[in-house]
């Protein structure tokens, strides 16, 4: 199975200017350079892969580790209200898969579009989305995002480029496409991230979609976030190839080490270049989700606990990035640990607020379904009985 073998590598990011670290400590907030390496190389098809080596400062590791254990501890608390029945219906969890949310994150700007499934949360966090909105969103309140209407699916922030969300296995990406479309019809020098997870990789508008965006070379970036298992299918069971950097096939792709916040920052710059001058581009990330598919799946009966512990001791991208702000001598082992327990009082904290914040009023169901000013009548069920005038 493909995911033993990068499992048993066991590399964390090899720091090539040590010899700064050995001397030296770091200021946590400066912008020295560092060079680092990416745990494994890039795998390619029909391009030239990127370098493997990074540069990146003690501020942004320092960021990295901040930005990663926070996602990590609103997720495992978003499990917690989950159990306390504070959150209803569907809820996927994304503890495990933080670099690819953050390695993204830095390599773009808020200018430039993303569009994801429903392991959504974390992703609207790192478009610069708050853990209030997040929380309130997943309870259903007033203060959410999507005004506590779109829950655990369907976070949202246009103005910061971020289109959700979505629930419908793979119909984000045709979106995505659109997205792309648009930016290339005004002119803009943006691209936009379509992701999806491997269980969706198979989907037929994926591939319309695809061709369309290599038809009229679209800036857009199909990111295939493979965590191996889908709902609960491993990848060989379910794909005859599950190389899935290779399925554009005329469009050019990348493997990345999903676990390595810098593999995925390297990785998203070189397909934003590319893509602004070439058209669609697709990366592999090679993750893994530590929770089950949904809060429904434990998760463990497709997989062994083994395997789970095994990839959080060798692959993990929060201890990966621990490793490298302890071997620059940037912070020591207690200052990571106060970071993490400051993380634990704010996401507290913000779970408190969002609690607070009202349930939407039952008007609410009928805005944000039909535009505004065509003067829409809602009847009942015997259609005589006039209930509503939307606006």
């Amino acid at each position: 199975m493909a995911l033993s073998t990068s499992r048993a590598i066991n590399h964390i990011m090899k720091p090539l200017s040590a010899a700064v670290c050995a001397t030296r400590r770091l200021s946590s907030d400066s912008t020295a350079t560092i060079t680092v390496e990416t745990s494994l190389p890039f795998t390619s098809h029909n391009i030239d892969p990127p370098s493997r080596s990074v540069e990146t400062s003690p501020k942004e590791l320092m960021t990295f580790f901040k930005d990663m254990t926070e996602m990590r501890r609103m997720e495992i608390a978003a499990d917690s209200l989950y159990k306390a029945k504070l959150i209803r219906g569907f809820c996927h969890l994304y503890d495990g898969q933080e670099a690819v949310a953050v390695g993204m994150e830095a390599a773009i700007t808020k200018k430039d579009c993303i569009i994801t499934a429903y392991r959504d949360h974390c992703i609207f966090l790192g478009r610069g989305g708050t853990l209030v909105e997040a929380f309130a969103e997943l309870m259903g309140r007033r203060d959410g995002c999507s005004r506590g209407k779109g829950g655990s699916m369907h976070f949202y922030k246009k103005e910061s480029g971020f289109y959700g969300g979505h629930g419908i296995v793979g119909a984000q990406v045709p979106l995505g496409i659109g997205l792309a479309f648009a930016q290339k019809y005004k002119k803009e020098d943006y691209v936009t991230f379509a992701m999806y997870g491997d269980g969706a990789a198979n989907q037929g508008q994926l591939f319309e979609a695809l061709n369309m965006a290599a038809l009229w070379d679209l800036p857009a970036i199909l990111v295939c976030e493979n965590n191996h298992y889908g709902m609960g299918t491993a990848e060989w069971r379910a794909a005859k190839s599950p190389a899935y950097y290779k399925r554009g096939d005329y469009v050019p792709g990348l493997r990345v080490d999903g676990m390595d916040v810098f593999a995925v920052k390297q990785a998203c710059t070189f397909a934003k270049q590319h893509a602004l001058k070439n058209g669609p581009i697709i990366l592999e990330m090679d993750t893994y989700r530590y929770h089950g598919h949904s809060m429904s799946d434990p998760g463990s009966t497709y997989r062994t606990r083994d395997e789970i512990s095994g990839v959080r001791q060798e692959r993990d991208p929060v201890e990966r990035i621990r490793s490298l702000i302890l071997a620059h001598n940037i912070a020591t082992e207690a200052e990571l640990k106060d970071i993490e327990k400051e993380n634990r009082k704010v996401v507290d904290e913000a779970i408190a607020k969002a609690k607070e914040s009202p349930m939407p009023d039952p008007s609410e169901l009928f805005t944000n379904v039909y535009v505004k000013g065509f003067g829409v009548e809602a009847y009942g069920a015997d259609r005589k009985e006039l209930r509503a005038t939307l606006p």
